[in-house]
């Protein structure tokens, strides 16, 4: 009875050893993936991350669902991915705010921009422009320079849409190269900023050419310069502040997908292929563009190196600027 009992038991051993051998050994991705997206429905990340979902999933064939978890700067949602199984089947579609904002404001991190995230790679950019209401007699760099030092407009103010955000960064980082003082004022996401910004409420704005198009096709806003390190497809007579005699900032907003570290490497280069392979189609591309973001393609290795050159430069624009939130 016993040796009965005990090959029974070494038995269902095997096949439960055989089981667990079948599912390490499923083709990857065998059910659907989570594309973790750290900002409330609605913004520039979450249309990056839906029309990004959909592409990997042509490619992989496999659903890949967005899921929102907004809050706290995009803390919220990075931190759930980094505590997710590093199976492939939890990734994270951010922008530099995740990997080079935070860790430069905030002082206790859940999570390492390095060392918690695997780049799988960079997918699209969209640049950050000055903006201006169409009332105040600014049309270049050089007429915002004299307009902000002349004692008249009583040190007029700039909004953003948030403090420690990039477009407050690219603010900081141009008056200190332009040697101006002005008030910030940070709204609660573009939107609000840019109503107060039609309406008069404030004179300037940072915002990023996405959010910008449509305003300044309809002549609602005026742009004054653009901040990334070449012009915009979608504004190709806007000079960048570098073309309007200023050495910075040279600044854009990037979005990339990662997943948390330790992916295996079969996993990791499988969804690297499949990245590059969505960017590069050309109805991917189509739909970025119509919502004002322009597809750039860049390996796990890009992303690494711009997140390791990026860290240092907002954590001195944070030190001089006094910005921090805890």
């Amino acid at each position: 009875m016993k040796k009965a009992l005990l090959a029974m038991s070494l038995a269902m051993s095997c096949m439960a050893v055989g089981m667990t051998s079948a599912v390490a050994q499923e083709p990857y991705p065998s059910r659907p993936i989570t594309l973790v997206v750290p900002f409330p429905p609605g913004g520039s990340t979450d249309t990056m991350g839906r029309v990004m979902a959909k592409a990997l999933g042509d490619v992989l064939g496999q659903s890949v669902v967005v899921e929102n978890k907004g809050g706290a700067g995009t803390v919220i949602g990075a931190s759930y991915v980094t505590k997710a199984a590093p199976d492939g089947y939890t990734l994270l579609v951010s922008s530099g705010t995740t990997f080079t904002v935070n860790p430069a404001i905030r002082t206790n991190m859940p999570y390492d921009p390095v060392k918690s995230f695997e780049p799988l790679g960079i997918v699209g950019r969209t640049g950050l422009v000055l903006l201006a209401n169409p009332k105040v007699p600014v049309h270049n760099l050089k007429e915002f320079v004299a307009y902000v030092k002349d004692p008249a407009n009583k040190q007029p103010p700039y909004g953003s849409y948030g403090t420690g955000t990039t477009s407050q960064f690219v603010g900081e980082a141009f008056l200190a190269e332009a040697g101006l003082q002005m008030a910030h004022i940070p709204y609660k996401g573009s939107a609000p900023a840019m109503t107060d910004l039609i309406g008069g409420q404030i004179p300037f704005t940072f915002d990023t050419v996405s959010a910008a198009i449509p305003q300044v096709k309809q002549g609602t806003v005026r742009a004054i310069a653009l901040s990334s390190p070449k012009r915009s497809k979608f504004f190709p007579d806007l000079p960048t502040f570098v073309e309007q005699g200023y050495a910075g900032p040279e600044m854009d907003t990037w979005f990339m997908v990662v997943a948390p570290r330790g992916l295996p490497a079969a996993v990791k280069t499988k969804l690297e292929a499949a990245l590059q392979t969505a960017v590069a189609n050309p109805e991917v591309q189509k739909n970025l563009e119509a919502q004002g973001f322009e597809p750039d393609y860049g390996s796990a290795a890009d992303g690494e190196a711009l997140i390791q050159k990026e860290l240092p430069i907002m954590r001195d624009i944070a030190e001089r600027a006094h910005i921090k939130l805890d």
